[in-house]
């Protein structure tokens, strides 16, 4: 059985950031990205949808551009799941937040870099311009990203992570994680 693309990956004329979609997202948070349709899914709503079900495949075959920055996002999401789960005490939703927002802004490598785990996958950016858009690009992704992940994974109302999300902090999208 295969595993899940992008949807966006038929989009055409989406703009390019090395070889990686920059996609428009339904935010609150400013930044770069192009503003979505708040009645339609975005990547960031794909991503939470898909994630559990890829999380299960240690290959994936890249259709398009749109799936290079899937595997980013749900390389992301795991790397959350991981930190939440590696702290002393279970997190409330204002502690997860918190945290998940320094980690969405802290320093990190964009494909390029000499420290990006998947450099074999991904195109440089053309210039240093391309550069720091896709960074300040990934970084507003991440930060509404971290956002919503906490709003699914508190949803329950009972102050604690659910327990069907937290079961996937040690699985490994292909094995990798953007965490070096």
């Amino acid at each position: 059985m295969p595993a899940y693309h992008s949807s966006f990956n038929e989009e055409i004329d989406m703009r390019q950031a090395g070889n990686m979609a920059v996609l428009p997202i339904k935010t609150r948070i400013r930044g770069p990205a192009p503003v979505a349709d708040q009645s339609q899914a975005d990547i960031i709503d794909e991503t939470l949808d898909l994630f559990r079900a890829n999380s299960l495949f240690r290959n994936f075959e890249i259709k398009g551009p749109a799936d290079r920055t899937l595997i980013i996002l749900i390389l992301f999401v795991s790397d959350c799941l991981a930190k939440l789960g590696s702290a002393r005490t279970v997190p409330t939703q204002i502690e997860a937040s918190k945290s998940l927002n320094t980690l969405s802004v802290d320093n990190f490598p964009i494909p390029g870099d000499a420290n990006f785990p998947l450099n074999s996958h991904y195109g440089p950016p053309a210039s240093r311009a391309d550069a720091d858009y896709l960074r300040q690009y990934l970084t507003q992704v991440r930060q509404e990203l971290a956002a919503r992940l906490v709003e699914k994974l508190y949803a329950d109302g009972t102050g604690k992570p659910s327990k069907w999300w937290m079961s996937f902090q040690k699985r490994r999208f292909m094995n990798r994680s953007l965490n070096t």
